[in-house]
């Protein structure tokens, strides 16, 4: 993990400074907080109520120093304090604070550390009230843990003492305002130009598809990117439990999960949109991730006439991804045979895309594996694509290239059908795709 400097001390953490500023926002807030005006009017008069109150105090500050505590409480006020700064910066994918003076960033794929500090615990439980408080959540002793999405789609994680030992954590995945196109990922040497093409043959050829991977490998965004293939004139159904899938098709219904409110009731699972989206007539059921016994009724759906449907499992490899299939369809509490499972999963699942975070940060589609069918008790799977480490860079960055394994998936037919013809020279020897170093 990389770390970066912070810069020296900054003048606002002085203890006569922290005083200050405790003074205004406790005066402004009194009065800031008797207005129900719009976001613009409220920084206004917030602005207004600040320089009314610094002068009444009677201190004078340098100028430079001024302007930054006034931003500071502004932030407090009406932003999300210390981190707003980050969560405006395009460039930044996640961020996380795990102490009052440790926040740490992940920019490019690679963790960093900020100079960024909260003045201590109290101010990381305001700003963690700030979040959650207008969406309808509540985190204290007997709720220390609260999952949530923020109005522009970003993701918050915080727990608080006592699950917390060190004090409060905050975790927000941000929303990226831009979606990674196919090509994008070609650029970036995610995949190659002919995975692209033999990934897209098999969404149009309703192909029912496992995105599998580590968290942050970029299971969502590939996802969104396979949706983009599936034709305008089919009925989609997209369930997540945080939307994030952003699909440019006309026909789309959107579903996303409900916790529990304040009494504990209320809550709607991904496992209840699921069985409803059976009766909304979808050509295609996409579920944002897989992670409990919704996986029985996805490969239900999948087994009853709803071919070309995707979703994400957290899982290390293709094989692995099978095995975490067959853990959360028993999951769901039926008491099912495990041979009837792997049966279900393989007459269900037809490939598995695994992508893969490397080392420094890039991100990889290491396998593509069909899901062929059973022998005896065990499911056979297939590689059609992988990625091949031949070395590593002096700088620790991995060197490697796509290629095709030279065996031909026995789902031919159907990407045949939708004009996808799978040339002999490909999959009758091994053919490697340079990739780029990374």
């Amino acid at each position: 993990m990389e770390t970066q400097k912070a810069p020296d001390r900054s003048p606002l953490q002085d203890p006569n400074l922290v005083k200050l500023k405790t003074y205004l926002i406790n005066a402004v807030a009194h009065e800031f907080n008797q207005t129900s005006a719009s976001a613009e009017e409220r920084a206004t008069l917030v602005k207004e109520a600040l320089n009314k109150t610094y002068e009444q105090t009677g201190v004078k500050l340098p100028e430079s120093i001024r302007i930054e505590l006034f931003h500071d409480i502004l932030d407090d006020l009406i932003g999300f304090g210390p981190i707003q700064g980050l969560l405006e910066d395009p460039t930044i994918s996640e961020v996380m604070v795990n102490r009052s003076h440790q926040v740490y960033i992940e920019r490019d794929g690679k963790l960093l550390e900020t100079h960024v500090h909260f003045d201590n615990d109290e101010h990381i439980m305001h700003i963690i009230e700030r979040i959650v408080s207008p969406l309808g959540r509540r985190v204290d002793a007997d709720s220390p843990m609260v999952d949530a999405r923020l109005p522009d789609g970003s993701r918050v994680n915080a727990v608080i003492p006592p699950v917390a030992i060190d004090g409060p954590l905050l975790t927000i995945r941000k929303f990226t305002k831009t979606k990674l196109t196919v090509q994008q990922l070609i650029e970036f040497d995610t995949l190659s130009q002919t995975m692209r093409d033999f990934l897209r043959a098999c969404v149009l050829g309703r192909l029912n598809i496992v995105i599998s991977g580590g968290t942050g490998s970029g299971k969502t965004t590939l996802l969104n990117v396979l949706s983009s293939f599936i034709p305008e004139n089919e009925r989609v159904v997209t369930i997540e439990d945080s939307a994030e899938l952003r699909l440019d098709q006309v026909h789309i219904v959107r579903m996303e999960s409900r916790p529990p409110n304040l009494d504990g009731h209320g809550q709607v699972t991904i496992r209840d949109m699921v069985k409803n989206a059976l009766r909304m007539r979808p050509d295609r059921i996409i579920v944002g991730e897989c992670r409990g016994g919704e996986a029985l009724d996805m490969l239900q759906a999948m087994n009853t006439g709803h071919d070309g449907s995707l979703t994400t499992l957290h899982a290390n490899s293709p094989r692995d991804a099978l095995s975490r299939l067959e853990t959360m369809v028993l999951m769901a509490g039926m008491e099912l045979p495990l041979k009837v499972i792997r049966q279900q999963v393989a007459s269900a699942v037809d490939l598995i895309v695994h992508q893969s975070r490397m080392k420094n940060g890039p991100r990889k589609i290491t396998a593509i594996s069909e899901v062929s069918g059973m022998e005896g008790d065990t499911i056979v799977m297939t590689d059609i694509f992988r990625y091949e480490q031949t070395g590593v860079a002096q700088d620790g960055s991995i060197i490697g290239h796509f290629t095709p394994t030279g065996i031909r998936p026995m789902f031919s037919p159907r990407l045949e059908a939708v004009g996808y013809k799978l040339s002999a020279e490909l999959f009758t020897t091994i053919k490697s795709e340079p990739g780029r170093r990374k």
